[in-house]
């Protein structure tokens, strides 16, 4: 075992798979490595099937290498589950695909992105019988600074090529099992734990909007019906969802946040793409959501720019259909777009789980009320 890489755990390498691993990195076939790091990611886990995230830095020859060093585990192994109510756990545990990264890696999906659209490199996969996994992959060193419009246009254009290319009669999900092909069957799922059972009772819930930093923050931006709103569309809830399985439907990316969308800082026309979900078909239109309000949740975009982003990514979708030759309606992207992000987001961005906690902050808060106000004011007209 490479004692540099303990932190690793039962992923550090024997001195032969580490060579291999080195050699594969640089392409070089006689490669030996010499200096070698491991460095956590500073980046905070919010996916149960997340064990961990590290960076290995090393060097061959003089040479510098990295790779990124993700695992995996089952939601049984999460150190929250039992902060899920008793009876929810064990349909949460079978539901979420904690596997699907390492399939993705595994199939073919690198043959259907579109130009501009990548894979990270996989250097190597190891899975284990505990419900365990490691990948090892190509760790992007990205462009620094704030995403320009141009290239949330660009993604979204590309998300609208892949959608077109992924229809449920040209594809198979990456883990097929039980009711997986079922339309909108992913975020049914959701909608009735994260929505239904734990983030609308919260907001009902009179004491919420007691609490000094969200009160706080509503009254300084004098958003006193957000209450009632939010409460009025979760009343639509189970017809929005009944809406979007109607519409047409693909399998997409599933997260396609900005921060799962890569750009290399030596390629600014291409993105990396990471961290698939939702791996069931949805509506069209699904993934822009996420691609709309990922920078902001982060605090690395102002809501106030949400307008804006919106209108110039939905019209990029829809020419990326075009292009691959699925044509829908623009109703009915956007209602696929704003019907998903109203289930998906929400109800939920308000950071309600940081009552009591020392990071938080009433700029926090009121950041969050404005993103929650924004998305409201693009989906009440819709849904």
């Amino acid at each position: 075992m490479i004692t540099a890489l303990e932190p690793l755990g039962r992923d550090a390498l024997t001195d032969d798979d580490f060579t291999a691993l080195v050699r594969t990195i640089t392409g070089d076939p006689a490669a030996v490595p010499e200096a070698v790091r491991v460095e956590p990611v500073d980046y905070p886990i919010g996916t149960p099937s997340t064990e961990s995230l590290n960076r290995v830095f090393g060097t061959s020859g003089g040479v510098e290498w990295s790779c990124f060093v993700k695992k995996f585990q089952s939601v049984r192994h999460w150190p929250m589950i039992n902060m899920l109510p008793a009876e929810f756990r064990p349909l949460f545990i079978h539901n979420l695909p904690w596997q699907l990264e390492i399939a993705v890696h595994r199939s073919d999906i690198a043959a259907l992105l579109p130009d501009g659209m990548r894979l990270p490199a996989t250097y190597r996969i190891d899975v284990y019988d505990d419900d365990r996994a490691t990948l090892w992959m190509e760790n992007v060193t990205q462009a620094p600074g704030p995403w320009p419009i141009e290239r949330f246009e660009r993604a979204a254009y590309l998300l609208g090529r892949l959608s077109a290319r992924r229809q449920p009669h040209l594809v198979e999900p990456f883990l097929p099992r039980e009711h997986v092909t079922t339309p909108g069957i992913g975020l049914r799922f959701y909608s009735e734990g994260r929505v239904l059972r734990t983030a609308l009772p919260a907001l009902a819930d009179a004491q919420t909007w007691r609490h000094p930093l969200l009160s706080a923050a509503v009254c300084n931006l004098g958003d006193h019906s957000l209450r009632d709103d939010l409460l009025t569309l979760g009343e639509r809830v189970p017809a929005v969802l009944d809406a979007l399985e109607a519409l047409p439907q693909t399998y997409q990316h599933g997260d396609a946040s900005p921060q799962n969308l890569l750009v290399p800082h030596d390629n600014l026309d291409e993105f990396v793409v990471i961290d698939w979900g939702f791996d069931c078909p949805q509506a069209v239109g699904f993934d822009l959501g996420q691609l709309l309000i990922g920078l902001a949740h982060a605090g690395e975009l102002s809501p106030e720019a949400l307008p804006v982003v919106h209108k110039v990514i939905l019209r990029a979708f829809q020419e990326g259909l075009a292009v691959e030759g699925m044509q829908v309606s623009e109703d009915d992207v956007l209602y696929g777009y704003l019907g998903s992000l109203l289930v998906r987001a929400a109800f939920t961005a308000l950071p309600l789980e940081l009552f009591g906690k020392s990071d938080a902050s009433l700029a926090l808060f009121e950041q969050r009320v404005q993103l929650t106000r924004a998305m409201l004011d693009l989906v009440s007209p819709v849904v």
